[in-house]
C-alpha cells in the first residue's frame, strides 16, 4: 500500500527525496525517510516517520489583550518569518551538512521514547552537522534579538540630563540632551545632588515602576559609562560602580566593554556600539543593554531588587586631550 502522510502535515522540501533519500530506507518501516512540516503555527520543520513526529521548534506565543495584543500578532508573524527564512538557510548549507548520510541514524521505531541506542557512524557527518546548527542557532538567535529590541523600543521615555547634579567639569548642551568634559571647572553650587569628584550626570525623570527605554550615541567617544542608578545612590566623594552600590551599569575603556557586576564581566563584541539602548523592567529587576544599529543584546543584569527611584546615569570620561572630546548624545527612538 502507498504511503500517505497524515493530513495536518506536509512534506517540507528541505532536500529532493527522490534524489537524497530514496537510498536510505528505513529497516524498521521499509520505506524512504522524509521531511515535514505542521500548518498549525505551532511547531515546523520536522524529521517524520509513520507514527513519530518529533518536533524540531516550537514558538509559543503568550495570549494578552488590549493595546499589546496587535504587537504580540505582529511579533508571532515576524517570528513565523523569521523560521521560514531560517529554513531556506539550512537548505544552502544541505551539502555541507551532508544530511543525507545522517538521516538513516534518525530512524527508530514507533512509540520509542528512549533515544540513547541511536547512534551515527559517520563522524564527518556529526560535525558538519554540529557546526550548521551551531550557525543555525546563531542566525535564530540574533534575528529574534531585533524582534526583542523592537518590542522593547515601544517603551521609550523622553531622558533630559539633570544640570544639578552634573560634575562642574561637564558642559550640557542647552536642551540638555548632550553632555562632554570641559577642561575647566565651573563654579556651581555645592548642592547635595552633585557629584563632585566623578564627572557623572544623571537624568531629570527618575522612575519607579514599569519599564522605560532610551538610546544614547556614543559614536566617535574612547571611553564611557552608561546605565541606571538609584536615587540614593552615593554623589559625593569617592564612587565604586556595582550594583551593591546602586549603579547598574556598562562601559567603554579603550578598547575592551565591560559589565560593571559583581565581579565584572569583560564582554566581547562583534563590534563597538555606536547608539547603546538601555531598558529597565522594575518589577523585574531587570536592566539591559543593546547595540541600537545591529540591534543586538549587550548585556543584562538580572535578579536585581528595586525599591527606590532608578534615575538614567551618564559619564562622558575625561576628553583625554582631545581623543575623546565627542558628547554622549540622548537620542531620539526611531521605530520601525
Amino acid at each position: 500500500m502507498p504511503h500517505k502522510t497524515t493530513p495536518k502535515y506536509k512534506k517540507h522540501k528541505l532536500m529532493d527525496p527522490v534524489e537524497n533519500l530514496e537510498d536510505y530506507i528505513c529497516q524498521k518501516h521499509e520505506r524512504p525517510l522524509e521531511l515535514f512540516c505542521r500548518d498549525d503555527q505551532t511547531c515546523v520543520c520536522q524529521f517524520c516517520t509513520e507514527g513519530d513526529h518529533r518536533t524540531h521548534s516550537t514558538v509559543p506565543i503568550e495570549e494578552e489583550s488590549g493595546e499589546k495584543k496587535t504587537q504580540l500578532e505582529k511579533t508571532q508573524a515576524e517570528v513565523q518569518q523569521m523560521i521560514q527564512e531560517r529554513l531556506k538557510k539550512i537548505e544552502e548549507i544541505k551539502h555541507s551538512v551532508e544530511l543525507n548520510k545522517i538521516y538513516p541514524s534518525l530512524c527508530r521505531p514507533p512509540h520509542t521514547k528512549n533515544w540513547t541506542d541511536v547512534s551515527v557512524n559517520t563522524p564527518l557527518s556529526v560535525e558538519s552537522l554540529r557546526r550548521a546548527l551551531s550557525q543555525l542557532q546563531e542566525h535564530l538567535t540574533q534575528e529574534m534579538e531585533k524582534i526583542e529590541l523592537r518590542r522593547i523600543q515601544q517603551y521609550a521615555v523622553d531622558v533630559t540630563l539633570d544640570p544639578d547634579t552634573a560634575h562642574p567639569n561637564l558642559i550640557l548642551s542647552d536642551d540638555e540632551k548632550q553632555v562632554t568634559h570641559g577642561d575647566k571647572q565651573q563654579k556651581l553650587p555645592d548642592n547635595p545632588e552633585r557629584f563632585d569628584t566623578h564627572i557623572y550626570v544623571l537624568g531629570k525623570e527618575g522612575f519607579s515602576s514599569g519599564r522605560f527605554y532610551y538610546e544614547v550615541q556614543v559614536s566617535g567617544k574612547t571611553k564611557w559609562d552608561l546605565g541606571v542608578t538609584r536615587e540614593s545612590s552615593k554623589r559625593k566623594g569617592e564612587i565604586t560602580l556595582s550594583p551593591e552600590d546602586g549603579y547598574w551599569t556598562v562601559r567603554l575603556n579603550e578598547t575592551k566593554y565591560k559589565a560593571l557586576d559583581s565581579p565584572r564581566v569583560l564582554l566581547w563584541l562583534n563590534q563597538a556600539p555606536q547608539k547603546v539602548g538601555v531598558f529597565v523592567d522594575y518589577e523585574e529587576g531587570l536592566v539591559s543593554f543593546y547595540d541600537v544599529e545591529v540591534r543586538s543584546h549587550i548585556y543584562s543584569f538580572t535578579g536585581q531588587s528595586f525599591t527606590e527611584k532608578l534615575f538614567p546615569f551618564f559619564n562622558p570620561c575625561f576628553n583625554d586631550g582631545g581623543k575623546n572630546s565627542a558628547p554622549l548624545i540622548i537620542t531620539p527612538v526611531q521605530h520601525d
